[in-house]
């Protein structure tokens, strides 16, 4: 690729960007959300929209990529370059089997018959390690994993054996355990290949287990380039050291995580010195004991799936098996395990958004769930959430000022007794420059915001209420390192400054290990361990934990 440059409507997003991928290499390309990772990599395939002017040329054995025209680009899109995109359930056809589509990617580009192509295609589910694979052949994507769903989209991928594979962010939203395994999947199937492999990441440290070089991009540029140990050992560029710097640490527990702003706006070295003055001066935990501020005995969550003509329950699922454990008042409780453990139905059924099948929750001592659906409602104010999906999380049609002020008007709700609950724009204003949001950013839409902004949103609208409990569900695992570690600075700033209590919901162990005062692994249903974040990962007790620490992504 020789001087790439991407323009929307006059508007450069990507300039100058220039990179040679050699056979059986893997170039990890890295950056923010914005950055021009993926727009790059669209530009290769040609999936950007009909809007955008790209410039340069990005040479293919002699064909230049950019310049053909689209008929021209199916016949290689998918045979000699193919692309695993972040996302698989919105990137998989939700109406057809998932066998099926992959075997209209090889027939595609292949004279086979549908016996074949069906042979080649379970071949290739073998070979991408996922199990049952006649069953999964013919399910649809919403029946299986997410996991899953992505080593479909790998054998879709593979099926053609192109020469260039692009994987966008292919691990950004999965266990440390599955992204581990997909790595190591990627790397099996490239040396059994000789495939090349572009691989766009965030995260520097799933980077450092895959690419043999680097390329570090900033604001549609490329501010740094060169192999693998010399980018992650050796960083040039504030913004690299930015990247690598604000990680959570899984040796320390400072105060303060350096953000990339603090080497952006100080690259003549005072970042540095904001990054060891953080790193020095270790955040306290809190004093016991202390009372429980919510108290579970016995909690069991079901689910049905499956029913008889006439509604009897055939087949059940048990998320929730019998757990037993307190939230202490000003805590932040980590709540850690693989998807499908039941993290999220714990969280939910905790505060009564969804049922339990048995068991009590008590919250200073009141049952929560002898309460009436009035009684429950006075209550809301205090227990509150912060979901994982923040774009989802808020109406698209409300500003963000009106979405912050609306559970004020729906509890009537005055706060200090001066603000008036039908114009409570002040106090709104007052929380958004809190969590880092502009006062003139009130009449925004989500769309116009980033993802870490409009996270700051969901978490301003969960605090506006002044609640005493707040359960974040993966609030940060889908956001940028360097987003992420603002986000969790500000948690724990209005932490301390309001005394709230968290339970802190996620699937990374080196957040949860930064964030909590105690740390509960949770597997199908169970509170395998608990304990302080230095008795888990310096001690664990169960091969599960040890292996969840194991596959943690570090930076060698």
């Amino acid at each position: 690729m020789r001087d790439l440059a991407v323009a929307f409507e006059g508007r450069r997003v990507v300039e100058g960007v220039g990179y040679t991928l050699r056979r059986g290499e893997t170039l990890g390309i890295v950056g923010e959300s914005g950055s021009g990772k993926s727009v790059s990599s669209l530009a290769l395939m040609g999936l950007l929209p009909r809007q955008a002017t790209v410039g340069g040329s990005a040479l293919l054995g002699g064909t230049d990529l950019l310049a053909l025209g689209e008929e021209e680009r199916r016949h290689i899109r998918g045979k000699r370059i193919a692309m695993i995109f972040q996302e698989p359930m919105t990137s998989l056809n939700p109406v057809q089997r998932c066998g099926a589509q992959v075997v209209e990617m090889l027939r595609q580009h292949e004279a086979v018959t549908a016996a074949e192509a069906r042979e080649r295609a379970l071949d290739l589910f073998r070979e991408v390690l996922l199990p049952r694979p006649e069953k999964i052949f013919d399910s649809y994507p919403h029946e299986i994993s997410g996991g899953q769903k992505q080593r479909v989209m790998i054998a879709m991928a593979l099926i053609n054996r192109p020469d260039i594979l692009i994987a966008d962010e292919p691990t950004t939203a999965l266990d440390v355990t599955v992204q581990k395994t997909i790595l190591e999947l990627l790397g099996s199937l490239q040396r059994k290949y000789g495939t090349a492999i572009l691989f766009i990441s965030h995260d520097l440290g799933v980077i450092s287990q895959i690419a043999d070089r680097i390329l570090v991009m900033y604001r549609g540029k490329v501010v740094e380039e060169g192999t693998a140990d010399t980018v992650l050992h050796h960083p040039q560029h504030p913004y690299t050291q930015g990247l690598l710097a604000c990680r959570p640490p899984l040796d320390s527990r400072p105060r303060r995580l350096p953000t990339v702003e603090d080497y952006m706006e100080n690259a003549a070295g005072i970042g540095h010195e904001a990054a060891r003055e953080a790193g020095s001066n270790p955040r306290p935990r809190p004093e016991t004991p202390r009372p429980p501020l919510l108290s579970v005995r016995d909690l069991s969550v079901s689910y049905t799936l499956k029913r008889s003509l006439f509604g009897k329950p055939l087949q059940t699922l048990q998320a929730v098996d019998g757990l037993s454990f307190d939230i202490l008042e000003g805590e932040t409780l980590g709540l850690v395990g693989e998807s499908g453990c039941g993290k999220s139905t714990l969280g939910r059924a905790l505060l009564r958004l969804i049922g339990h099948s048995s068991g009590s929750i008590s919250y200073r001592d009141t049952p929560l769930d002898t309460l009436s659906s009035r009684q429950m409602r006075a209550l809301r104010p205090k227990l509150q959430i912060i979901f994982q999906d923040p774009y989802s999380s808020l109406n698209p049609r409300i500003p963000i000022g009106e979405a912050i002020a609306e559970p004020l008007k729906v509890h009537k709700i005055t706060l200090d007794n001066q603000i008036d609950t039908a114009h409570p724009r002040d106090a709104v204003v007052d929380l958004m420059e809190q969590v880092g949001l502009k006062a003139d950013w009130y009449s925004r839409y989500p769309h116009e915001l980033s993802g870490g902004q409009r996270q700051r949103v969901c978490i301003a609208r969960a605090l506006i209420l002044q609640p005493e409990l707040v359960v974040c569900d993966e609030s940060v695992s889908a956001l940028d390192v360097s987003v992420q570690a603002q986000v969790l600075n500000l948690l724990n700033d209005l932490k301390e400054h309001h005394r709230f209590t968290y339970l802190f919901i996620t699937h990374d162990l080196s957040v949860v290990h930064y964030m909590a005062d105690r740390i509960m692994v949770m597997r199908q249903g169970k509170i395998v361990e608990c304990g302080t974040p230095d008795e888990v990962f310096r001690t664990p007790r169960t091969d599960y934990t040890r292996s969840l620490i194991d596959a943690l992504p570090r930076i060698s």
